[in-house]
């Protein structure tokens, strides 16, 4: 087996460094120093915060640990643009970010050259096993945030009557028949295994049972979510949750977010602008309550998290980039399981909890994953807004069941010899 010289793993490790850290500011180039500082609601944050926050994980967690001496850009900063960690100290108020008008775009630019200047330094020595996986977390802590970044930026984007266009783009979708696919279950394994990346969520892996069951070969479709809003889907209360009937009711929700209705045909606001909806495309933006009554009214269920896991656990994560780095997934076609990574997040039926035997890292950077595991729903596959080799099939996302924001759609399971 031949390995690597020190050299090009360092030049390797640099270049990936410096791709994806590239990646978050190319995403920002389309905006306006307004938009920049957009923060339409507290689970949303500006652009130029996600691009200082990411910044503030490299020098927290990575450069002060590797380096005591290391001398921070700011020091007020580490408490500007800590998000969540308790154990680094106190954080800036989360739903008045918006109001940092400073520090501003050239000096968070200046700020991310000399925190890469650093960590390019550090990357060309030999790291020790924390350091390596501590840079290597900060590199997927920032592809999600620049996942979040799109996210939040539609969101904001959203409240604008103008509806504003933030990169132009083609969609060509065109979704196969729906099939249900069987899968025989039994004791099975799941969670990451080897010392490849992966969250400490996703870990240790384990065993569980699974009952035979069929899973859908696709994501649901708008088409087919508009045949759920036409049977009054939202207005039948017998097909939600006690807690998703009254959220229907306080929300008077009517169909997905961004959704809305012109001479009898559905538009949604999409980050290409005002748009027809097109019946062939997953449906997204929808939360826990509404993937949970769609199946329903479907005479289906939410797959749990081990039944898509366990499906998915042989099929590679395929697409290409496109666009400096923007990733289309592979075309919606063929037989199997199609459409499992980089579309939607899809909802699972399980609750966000620890697996058997998890425990957090030490230190403040255990608080990335473990505090959150209460009240959540597990979300898996990625989507259009995430970075290619950022997923995996043991990938555990997590949101509250009112949330929306995100691409997140779903995908119909059955148990096993129910009809298909």
């Amino acid at each position: 087996m031949s390995v690597a010289a020190p050299e090009l793993q360092n030049r390797t490790r640099i270049e990936r460094y410096q791709r994806i850290r590239g990646f978050s500011e190319w995403l920002c180039e389309p905006l306006s120093a307004e938009d920049l500082g957009l923060q339409a609601c507290p689970e949303v944050s500006p652009p130029r915060w996600h691009l200082a926050h990411t910044t503030w994980f490299f020098e927290t967690f990575v450069l002060k640990f590797a380096w005591p001496d290391y001398e921070l850009w700011n020091p007020a900063f580490e408490y500007l643009f800590n998000s969540y960690y308790n154990g680094v100290g106190a954080q800036y108020p989360r739903p008045q970010r918006h109001l940092l008008s400073r520090p501003g775009m050239e000096e968070v630019l200046a700020w991310r050259r000399h925190v890469d200047a650093a960590m390019t330094r550090l990357l060309e020595t030999e790291l020790t096993h924390e350091q390596a996986a501590l840079a290597e977390l900060g590199l997927h802590h920032e592809q999600q945030h620049q996942e979040l970044l799109l996210t939040d930026l539609q969101y904001s984007f959203a409240h604008n009557p103008l509806y504003p266009v933030y990169r132009s783009a083609q969609s060509n979708d065109r979704a196969v028949a729906l099939e249900f696919l069987d899968f025989q279950g039994g004791l099975v394994e799941i969670g990451a295994r080897g010392t490849g990346f992966a969250f400490d969520n996703e870990r240790p892996r384990h065993r569980v049972w699974l009952e035979p069951y069929q899973l859908a070969n696709r994501p649901v479709t708008c088409g087919e979510f508009m045949e759920f809003i036409t049977d009054s889907g939202y207005e039948r209360s017998e097909l939600w949750l006690s807690d998703g009937w009254d959220w229907v009711r306080a929300e008077n929700a009517c169909a997905p977010l961004y959704w809305q209705k012109r001479d009898g045909q559905w538009w949604h606001y999409t980050l290409r602008g005002l748009e027809p909806v097109d019946p062939h495309a997953p449906v997204c933006h929808l939360n826990y309550y509404e993937a949970d009554a769609f199946a329903r009214w479907a005479g289906r269920r939410l797959p749990t998290e081990a039944e898509w896991e366990y499906a998915a656990s042989e099929l590679p994560v395929a697409g290409h980039f496109v666009e400096d780095q923007l990733w289309h997934p592979a075309p919606a076609e063929g037989e199997g399981l199609l459409q499992m990574f980089g579309d939607v997040w899809e909802w699972t039926a399980s609750a966000y909890l620890p697996y058997p035997g998890f425990r957090p890292p030490a230190g403040a950077v255990g608080e990335y994953n473990g505090k959150f595991m209460c009240n959540q729903m597990v979300l898996r596959g990625g989507s259009c807004a995430s970075a290619v080799d950022h997923l995996r099939g043991t990938y555990r996302n997590f949101f509250y069941p009112h949330m929306r924001w995100q691409f997140s759609g779903l995908r119909l399971a059955n148990d096993a010899g129910a009809a298909s």
